[in-house]
């Protein structure tokens, strides 16, 4: 079988990663289709997958003509796969190329953990052309529920789930800038077309949340997609990209104004909490709050609720003890997601047809 995978972030790159493994040892050929994104290449190129980066160029999505130039350059790229690749399966998020694989024998499977309403425009024109959609049961996806095969589980436990990784102390210790117990700060650009008029942390108040900790004896390291001003580059992680699970698995707390990686320490049992405009908003993060009480979501208008949280967690008697029984139960009720992802691809579309008349056959991957 030939499956050809589109990637457009770090964090699917990831969720794939282990599945690719077990499909090339159980002698299927995969192709990874990349763009330039953050970290995205290194990744991929340290994994020595098959992999084409379809997309060097950085365009403006403001810009119409700039936009039009993106669609070109894609389909040629994507049309150019079907005919030298000739893939079975096809798996991304885009709808290009979705579109295309109506046009031949490909199967297109959406592998998605957003919500349809927080990617409305994407949503309607991608999912109309996909043959499935893979995605977490609490997902919503209601308009193209026929569509959907939902698992037990997060796109995020694929690659963090205790079979798929244990984390080392000894790989990040050369990059601590001393013993204490530290806090990781994650910023995120916010530049992505669904997080338009949304807003995270700015500098004001991430003065106040590194002298919260720092006050609190702990060291403070900051991750960022974006550029740090001169202020904060003493404060800039040092380690590989790769090892950031590794440093997230030993941080005390972690603040960000990302989903991605707010769900990552919610896999890994570390308390964190999110600061920005989609609070309230994401059916994932939302279950990890309510339900496992793993991460907390607070809206920018509501500055002072965050340093309340804060306070909150540092006086809880035995916090990391505390989240890793709460991470213990999140894992009790969640399947291995890559073992299911990975039987789910190789047998289709028979395993379709299981899930659709059995949907408890998941738990098999636990």
């Amino acid at each position: 079988m030939n499956i050809l995978i589109q990637i457009g972030h770090p964090a699917q790159f990831h969720f794939y990663k282990n599945a690719v493994k077990i499909w090339q040892e159980n002698g299927h050929k995969v192709r990874l289709l990349i763009k330039t994104k953050d970290v995205l290449e290194k990744l991929v190129v340290d994994s020595g997958f098959e992999y084409i980066n379809f997309e060097h160029k950085i365009y403006d999505k403001s810009s119409k003509i700039q936009l039009l130039k993106m669609a070109s350059t894609r389909f040629y790229n994507y049309v150019r796969q079907m005919i030298i690749f000739r893939p079975d399966i096809i798996i991304g998020l885009d709808p290009i190329l979705a579109k295309i694989s109506r046009l031949c024998k490909s199967k297109f499977i959406a592998v998605a953990e957003d919500d349809y309403q927080i990617i409305k425009a994407l949503a309607y024109l991608l999912f109309p052309s996909a043959d499935t959609i893979f995605a977490p049961r609490v997902c919503d996806y209601s308009p193209w529920q026929s569509k959907k095969v939902e698992y037990e589980g997060y796109m995020k436990l694929a690659y963090l789930h205790p079979k798929r990784f244990v984390a080392n102390r000894e790989l990040i210790k050369p990059y601590l800038r001393d013993n204490n117990p530290y806090i990781l700060i994650r910023l995120v650009s916010l530049t992505a077309y669904h997080d338009e008029n949304i807003k995270g942390i700015n500098n004001p108040l991430l003065d106040r949340i590194i002298e919260r900790f720092k006050a609190m004896g702990y060291s403070v390291y900051i991750s960022s997609e974006k550029a740090l001003s001169e202020p904060y580059c003493s404060y800039q992680l040092a380690s590989p990209v790769d090892f950031i699970h590794h440093i997230m698995a030993f941080a005390s707390f972690l603040v960000c104004d990302s989903q991605s990686m707010a769900v990552e320490a919610a896999m890994l049992g570390v308390p964190s909490i999110r600061f920005n405009d989609f609070a309230g908003k994401i059916s994932v993060l939302e279950e990890l709050e309510h339900k496992y009480g793993l991460t907390y979501g607070i809206k920018t208008d509501l500055p002072e609720r965050l340093f309340e949280k804060i306070n909150e967690l540092l006086a809880m008697p035995n916090l990391r003890e505390e989240f890793q029984l709460r991470r213990q139960k999140m894992l009790a009720d969640k399947i291995d997601v890559t073992a299911f992802l990975a039987w789910f691809i190789e047998n289709y579309p028979k395993s379709k047809e299981i899930m659709k008349t059995n949907l408890d056959y998941q738990y098999g991957f636990k």
